[in-house]
């Protein structure tokens, strides 16, 4: 049986998910009320579990802040009972929640009269917070759009094996912003930089010839090493501490050669020992 809460700021993304989830045979619940989510769970995924084998739950704002921090608790206790739960959670930047709003003009739930837009975001990432920290699986919506995050969710979440780590590294440049889904940042900007070498400039960190120039350099072999040599023993803990999923981000100014090369090469040594790496460029995907 398996269980994932889904939950996140209004405008990241939640009914995606969810619609992705139902896509990928969940039975998908939203807006159930907090207070009712134990109730739920014992008619359906533990009395009927058969019926119910992969179930997702939607829980947003409009809950007692009470109710809300409940949620940590719960889940636990659902794992020890043997029920494989998840949390879920989407957000996205201030900014782009905002512009959301305005394209579509729909009202937030939490605004009311004498309660901006601006407001009742900052408010609702507030009263999510005990959600938020005891997220499984964060996503970051800021750069992503409906089909990207519809991907993203079938590959960490329907390919990832049953009590099997799934890690994501991550490339991104620094000048659009870091991630905010993920759980380790790397900062490889002191490396030498193939858009300063004008054949090199159009092409990305995928591509031969920057392989060819970044594999040259003393300096980025031993940056990939010494990440290998932290990494291991990090995602070792993360594995026995039955984590199911681990972003690594991997940034450099541009987020086109240096970072895509490392996530890369990252990706390719931890593949020898984890079924399911996952590899995700930020930039790459803007072009």
């Amino acid at each position: 049986m398996r269980l994932i809460i889904v939950s996140g700021l209004s405008g990241s993304g939640k009914s995606v998910a969810l619609h992705m989830l139902e896509d990928i045979d969940f039975y998908c619940v939203d807006n159930i009320p907090a207070a009712l989510l134990k109730p739920f769970i014992s008619h359906t995924v533990r009395g009927l579990g058969d019926t119910y084998p992969r179930t997702a739950v939607g829980l947003d704002a409009r809950n007692r802040p009470n109710e809300i921090e409940t949620i940590p608790a719960l889940v636990s206790e659902l794992r020890r009972s043997g029920i494989a739960c998840e949390i879920l959670y989407l957000h996205a930047s201030e900014e782009v929640l905002l512009k959301r709003y305005a394209e579509t003009r729909r009202k937030h739930p939490l605004v009311s009269g004498d309660i901006s837009l601006r407001e009742a975001i900052a408010s609702e990432r507030k009263l999510l917070e005990p959600i938020s920290t005891a997220a499984d699986l964060v996503i970051d919506t800021t750069h992503m759009g409906v089909h990207s995050l519809r991907e993203m969710i079938r590959e960490r979440i329907d390919r990832r094996q049953e009590g099997r780590l799934s890690l994501m590294f991550e490339s991104f440049g620094y000048k659009h912003g870091i991630p905010g889904d993920a759980d380790y940042v790397f900062d490889v900007r002191s490396l030498p930089n193939p858009y300063w070498q004008h054949a090199l400039r159009p092409l990305n960190g995928r591509d031969a010839a920057v392989i060819e120039y970044l594999a040259g350099f003393p300096s980025v072999r031993s940056m990939i090493a010494d990440l290998i040599a932290f990494l291991e023993k990090r995602v070792g803990e993360f594995a026995q501490a039955n984590r199911s999923y681990l972003t690594i981000a991997v940034g450099c100014t541009g987020g086109q050669h240096r970072s895509v090369y490392i996530a890369e090469e990252l990706a390719l040594h931890f593949r020898r020992s984890f079924p399911q790496v996952l590899t995700r460029h930020d930039t790459l995907q803007k072009n």
